[in-house]
């Protein structure tokens, strides 16, 4: 077969299978890059053997390769860095240096390579994880701008930018021992040379040309222009004796600061994209699972090692650098695979010499695993932590690391509003509230914004606003409402839940991210959600059915009804299958199990506002799946528990097991009549000090005491050997006449408790 007319069946041939094997990974909710991975392998000389020839398919992997570090460059932005400088300098390059340290000091003395020089090699090829996979995950789950998410992509751009220097040093580990020092300091003044270039080509001469191709108004001359001006620089850095690749990353950064990155940027992902999946194909061809099959045991023991050891070197290093215990977990697990920059890295040092090949195939082998399992972990994340609140020192642990940072020292002590997140949105709301001369507190864990706090002089928690000790400090029980802007979802919910435990008839609005998440917000007890997109739509239509000479009232009553029925009219349809779908997806994300309701239940006939669960019990009922098969997703306050239901319900351990305690009669379920409410108990309260056995209260008087909130934690259905300190936070369930004597005894100075008339005494029902 001709030669040109080999390379077209073989392109394809790989793009092909890289369609075929995204869409399956896509079908099966997975990474479209696992696909591309797969599909190489499949369709490569260790697979089917349709494609035997890699070098050209190489080739043009290489410009995959290229454009992804070129729009890597672009998207480079020296201020989202600005706002995690620290733990990204500082710590993104202890990682790197540390994980070349220890990775070159163990294979030394374990003897895996000969030299030094190979043992710095493979720590270098070890330090990098991968942006791709991380990322594209960070973005499937709305995390890019959480905490864990900065701080991951914070220390996966150092990286990247590490990446060019070990590709310009690279050829010169290939040097006797004794000129490696000479041709290291060569190769870093070659890309010292290069950089000051680079600069000084960003200031004076990118700009005026973008410019210039802009004016002509076509996109495939500007488009042209920019690909001529990535593989020109691309072309001189290989001749300089660096790489094709670092070339591509500095033409992105040259151009990353110029006012057309952002157009710059659109025209060139097509072309990423399309190079991207033949890149990772690429690799994909290169990996041979029959090694990995005989190699396995080696392989997967190398794949513990990589996770373990660089989970153990990130996970310290970002709790050092202030970041909560949950944070550093989470960016230590989702940043210990190998990245696919690795595979560049470890194809020069087996040109060079510096691997052999059983020792490159090694490295294939363990960096693929750790690139496959890299989404499923980032995705098992939620369920650890959901499983670590079971265990009580894990819980114990977790939470201890949940107080807050900081907390400013002009704090309003009530009728204030709750602002968690302030990024744009948290922003604006404070800045309204303000302006309207309303105390507000704005709960939020970027040190940056914090910084920003102190210098506006806004009162401020630094914490996690999922945590109840940052909530309980920032005085939400005493607040006027609370409005919720974090943006990722699992933060919203906990601070939704939490928020509601301290304070249940707290006016509470939330920011839904995705539409999927409006019903559970509003079954979480959210008394609005707004979801900005949808808002957009309704004043967008308002001003134009307005325009149209409708009356404005007419419009506006529209509109609130469009806002009542929760976007109904705007979400797109979906089958009862995807949204019990969505719903079982968000449940496991939290701690949740499925109750059968118990024969003879007392919660059997009530509503679920006559129940009262969440306030009671902290649990939040989720979805019924009734006896004769119906299945109710997102219950209304008006559906009836009824006989041999089973309940999906969320909350913690103890939430769980008070609820288990009220559905089986152990714990005394309220009549119809009661009204519950939270007191605080004064510190020289007559019932400060005092165990219930002594003081009596529900067994004589009727009022029953549900719930004890002290510091931050939860006594639910509290026993007569229980004490009563000042402080104390209860919930007291009775009629109105019997809760309004109390509160008055409480706050008096009397020992003796009042005295009620037993025609009102309060019967519980169990």
């Amino acid at each position: 077969m001709p030669e040109d007319f080999r390379l077209i069946v073989d392109l394809v041939i790989v793009f092909s299978a890289a369609a075929v094997g995204g869409l399956l990974a896509a079908l099966l909710r997975q990474p479209v890059l696992l696909g591309y991975l797969v599909g190489g392998a499949l369709v490569g000389p260790a697979g089917l053997g349709l494609v035997k020839e890699l070098i050209q398919v190489e080739t043009l992997a290489q410009f995959g390769a290229a454009f992804l570090l070129f729009a890597l460059g672009v998207e480079f932005s020296f201020s989202e860095l600005s706002k995690v400088k620290k733990i990204s300098l500082g710590g993104g390059g202890l990682q790197i240096a540390l994980t070349i340290l220890l990775t070159a000091l163990v294979s030394v003395v374990m003897g895996w390579v000969t030299s030094p020089t190979q043992g710095i090699f493979l720590g270098a090829i070890l330090s990098l994880s991968s942006t791709a996979v991380v990322l594209k995950s960070l973005m499937e789950r709305s995390e890019t701008e959480t905490a864990h998410g900065r701080v991951m992509l914070g220390i996966l751009v150092i990286q990247d930018l590490a990446l060019g220097l070990m590709l310009a040093i690279l050829p010169a580990l290939d040097k006797p021992s004794e000129e490696i020092g000479i041709a290291i300091g060569w190769a870093l003044a070659k890309t010292g040379l290069l950089a000051l270039g680079a600069i000084a080509a960003s200031i004076w001469l990118i700009p005026g040309l973008l410019r210039l191709l802009a004016r002509t108004e076509s996109r495939e001359l500007f488009l042209l222009g920019v690909v001529a001006l990535c593989l020109g620089i691309a072309l001189l850095t290989e001749s300089l004796g660096l790489s094709i690749e670092m070339g591509a990353f500095i033409a992105g950064l040259m151009i990353s600061e110029v006012e057309y990155a952002d157009q710059t940027l659109t025209y060139v992902e097509p072309i990423r994209d399309i190079f991207a999946s033949l890149f990772f194909a690429a690799i994909g061809m290169l990996i041979d699972p029959g090694f990995i099959w005989n190699n396995l045991e080696l392989i997967l023991g190398l794949v513990g090692l990589t996770f373990l050891g660089k989970f153990l070197i990130i996970t310290p290093l970002v709790r050092i650098f202030g970041y909560p215990l949950k944070t550093a977990l989470i960016a230590g697990l989702g940043l210990a695979q190998i990245g696919e920059f690795s595979f560049v890295l470890a194809s020069q040092g087996q040109t060079l010499g510096l691997v052999s090949r059983q020792a490159y195939l090694l490295i294939l082998g363990t960096t693929a695993v750790t690139l496959l399992l890299t989404p499923f972990v980032l995705r098992l994340i939620p369920r650890l932590f959901a499983w670590a609140e079971t265990v009580p020192l894990l819980n114990q642990w977790l939470e201890g690391s949940d107080q807050p940072l900081e907390i400013s020292t002009a704090m309003p002590e009530k009728n204030h509003v709750v602002v968690c997140g302030y990024g744009t949105v948290g922003r604006n709301i404070v800045q309204l509230l303000r302006d309207h001369e309303y105390p507000v507190v704005v709960v939020d864990q970027s040190e940056q914004t914090i910084q920003k706090l102190r210098d506006e002089g806004i009162p401020y928690i630094y914490g996690n606003a999922a945590s109840l000790h940052v909530l309980a400090a920032a005085g939400v029980d005493q607040a006027r409402g609370m409005a919720i802007a974090l943006p990722d979802p699992m933060n919203t919910r906990l601070c939704l839940k939490r928020s509601l435990e301290l304070a249940p008839e707290l006016d509470v609005v939330v920011r839904a991210a995705q539409d999927k998440d409006i019903e559970l917000l509003y079954q979480l007890g959210a008394k609005e959600v707004v979801q900005p997109e949808f808002e957009a739509s309704i004043e967008l239509s308002s001003h134009l059915l307005v325009g149209t000479g409708l009356a404005v009232t007419d419009v506006a009553q529209d509109m609130t009804a469009i806002r009542n029925s929760h976007y109904l009219e705007l979400r797109p349809e979906r089958s009862q299958e995807e949204l019990s779908r969505d719903l079982r997806e968000a449940a496991q994300e939290m701690n949740n199990r499925w109750y059968t309701l118990p024969e003879n239940s007392p919660l059997q006939g009530l509503s679920l506002e006559e129940a009262d669960l969440r306030r009671i019990t902290g649990v939040t009922l989720m979805a019924i799946h009734r006896e004769a098969g119906e299945m109710v997703d997102y219950p209304e306050g008006s559906t009836v528990m009824q006989k041999g239901d089973r309940l999906l319900i969320v909350g913690d351990p103890d939430e769980i097991h008070a609820f288990e305690n009220l559905a089986t009669g152990e714990a005394p379920v309220p009549t119809k009549d009661l009204s519950c409410q939270w007191v605080r108990v004064p510190m020289v309260s007559p019932a400060a000090g005092k165990n219930l056995g002594d003081l009596a209260i529900s067994s004589t008087y009727g009022v029953q005491i549900q719930v004890i909130r002290r510091d931050g934690k939860f006594v639910r259905f509290p026993d007569g050997r229980t004490d009563i300190l000042g402080g104390d936070h209860l919930l007291l369930c009775g009629t109105s006449d019997q809760l309004q004597q109390i509160c008055q005894w409480l706050n008096s100075t009397h020992e003796n408790l009042p005295e009620v008339e037993p025609s009102v005494t309060l019967e519980m029902q169990h």
